[in-house]
């Protein structure tokens, strides 16, 4: 069973399929010198930062939220048997997510909505199972599935774009069997998807990149996809991530949603933090900082 957590009438479900050391914590936040990491260290370590090896720490985790009498997943993590060449940590990964969703309550069959936050290859994976080329179909086969339509354009081969190799696979193997089965919906602006819960437009990491808004009894989160990838980007909210494809756009949208979130108490909720995972914030001298984190019920 993973971590839970109740807001409002909506109960929040954290499951992570792996955690831990990723790569050198001043590449994934290229603008952040040592001094700002050492400056964080009481914050960053041992949760988002190994101090020994400068290595960043992250998760790969989805999150499962019971809402209105259904089953909604933000974000399906890299998948099995993926031809990534390009990133080691994701080509041909074999976990047992779906066997991790079941022991939190969570049968691929009971699941009504997926919501991809974007369609990066760590954030669409499980969108699909199957055995290779021409075998992947729906993981969740009574689900619809929520993408960016702006994000589907820019990853879409057939608009002849110059995409990576990766890109391309990630489309093929994780974005258009879900099309061709009639499960997506590709929205823009604003999607509400019950009383509870809407998806709203939030471009820079990339151009479809959004985040999911809940409000239910007076409580709220937003779940901001990969707005930030490390807290040390919480006081330092004009430093991206090496991820991020317009870096103009995304700081601001970064500097938008945080200023959001701090004037209307939302819970914080990214898709890569380890240990608490989420968090509240509050406004700081040129920045923000964190005023709680989260506790869950195990």
């Amino acid at each position: 069973m993973g971590d839970s957590i109740t807001l409002g009438e909506v109960e929040i479900i954290r499951v992570v399929e792996w955690q831990g050391t990723f790569g050198p914590a001043r590449r994934i936040v290229p603008e952040a010198g040592i001094e700002m990491w050492e400056a964080d260290e009481e914050l960053l370590a041992p949760d988002f930062w190994e101090r020994e090896s400068d290595q960043w720490i992250g998760a790969l985790q989805t999150w499962v939220l019971r809402s209105g009498g259904r089953t909604v997943l933000v974000d399906t993590n890299v998948g099995n048997g993926r031809e990534r060449p390009s990133m080691p940590m994701f080509h041909h990964r074999n976990t047992d997510f779906l066997g991790q969703l079941t022991a939190a309550g969570v049968r691929p069959e009971d699941v009504d909505i997926v919501v991809n936050t974007h369609l990066h290859a760590d954030h669409v994976g499980w969108n699909t199972a199957g055995q290779g080329p021409g075998t992947w179909v729906p993981a969740f086969p009574n689900a619809t599935y929520l993408m960016p339509a702006a994000d589907h354009a820019h990853f879409d081969p057939a608009n002849g774009r110059d995409l990576r190799p990766d890109d391309v696979a990630l489309f093929e193997d994780s974005v258009a069997p879900v099309v061709a089965a009639g499960q997506a919906v590709l929205w823009e602006g604003e999607h509400r998807i019950d009383e509870n819960l809407v998806l709203e437009s939030a471009p820079g990491h990339t151009p479809g990149s959004s985040v999911l808004r809940l409000r239910s009894g007076g409580e709220r989160a937003v779940f901001v996809g990969d707005l930030l990838h490390s807290p040390v980007q919480i006081a330092h909210p004009a430093h991206n991530s090496c991820f991020c494809e317009d870096e103009t756009g995304a700081a601001a949208t970064r500097l938008r949603v945080l200023a959001r979130a701090a004037d209307e108490h939302e819970l914080i909720v990214p898709a890569h933090f380890g240990g608490p995972g989420a968090f509240e914030v509050r406004r700081g001298a040129g920045g923000f900082a964190v005023r709680k984190w989260a506790s869950y019920d195990a």
